[in-house]
């Protein structure tokens, strides 16, 4: 799992933390039970402040998405998994959002957005079967 934090994008570092995990979580890059960083060495790789650190953990762990088990770390959630649809969906929903806010600065009517979001859904789709094919 890399974390990758972005300092001019004018959201709090520990939500960054945050968001990455649960994305590293729903994308299958982690999996229930396995283990996290632990937070001093994290914030040393990320060159941050470990209360910090702290608070990202805090944070997945009042969402269910991680376990704090003295002495021994932080594992990402067996029963509360972020693979639920409601989180997928909210991952995605705060992604579509910074598109349209994007999309608003660029001056790009709504429906001239959905229909550059159709064409580049349908060309993903392409892509997917031409890569089935390659593999048989």
């Amino acid at each position: 799992m890399v974390i990758q934090l972005n300092f001019k994008s004018g959201k709090p570092v520990y939500l960054q933390v945050v968001d990455q995990i649960k994305a590293a979580a729903a994308s299958g890059a982690l999996r229930a039970g396995e283990p996290i960083p632990s937070i001093r060495p994290l914030a040393e790789h990320l060159r941050i402040n470990r209360n910090t650190v702290a608070k990202a953990y805090t944070e997945l762990e009042n969402q269910g998405i991680i376990e704090t088990i003295a002495g021994k770390g932080c594992f990402l959630g067996e029963n509360n998994s972020p693979f639920k649809k409601e989180v997928r969906h909210k991952l995605l929903a705060d992604e579509i959002d910074e598109a349209i806010v994007q999309a608003h600065h660029l001056q790009v009517s709504s429906d001239e957005f959905l229909v550059l979001v159709r064409k580049r859904f349908e060309l993903f789709e392409q892509k997917q079967k031409a890569n089935e094919i390659k593999a048989r």
